[in-house]
């Protein structure tokens, strides 16, 4: 720190100084306290429980690749429902090795 004045006015002057930075600070910090509790905090859209993975041709999807569990960490697609899940394994579009969407639906393959 540096040196501090030698005579008590001065340091009364310094303390009321700094005294009047603190509660300045503390009133920052509460304004910003109750800025964070404000703040609406943001809803993430629910997970879908199936997923198509497609070719990508150009930017654009192509022929059904792989089913997805909708959790799947490999899963790259649009979100399907559970009819059309068991529709493209029907049909014979691969189910993700990984997250093994047949046996979730119990389809037997």
């Amino acid at each position: 720190m540096s040196e501090l004045p030698p005579d008590l006015p001065r340091l009364r002057i310094l303390e009321t100084w700094l005294r009047l930075q603190l509660t300045a600070v503390r009133a920052r910090i509460q304004h910003l306290e109750q800025q964070e509790r404000d703040r609406p905090v943001p809803v993430r859209p629910p997970r879908p429980d199936w997923l198509l993975e497609t070719e990508r041709r150009g930017g654009r999807d192509g022929r059904p690749v792989r089913v997805h569990v909708g959790g799947c960490g490999q899963a790259r697609g649009r979100a399907i429902s559970r009819g059309q899940a068991v529709d493209a394994l029907g049909q014979g579009v691969e189910a993700c090795y990984g997250c093994r969407p047949d046996t979730e639906l119990g389809i037997l393959g």
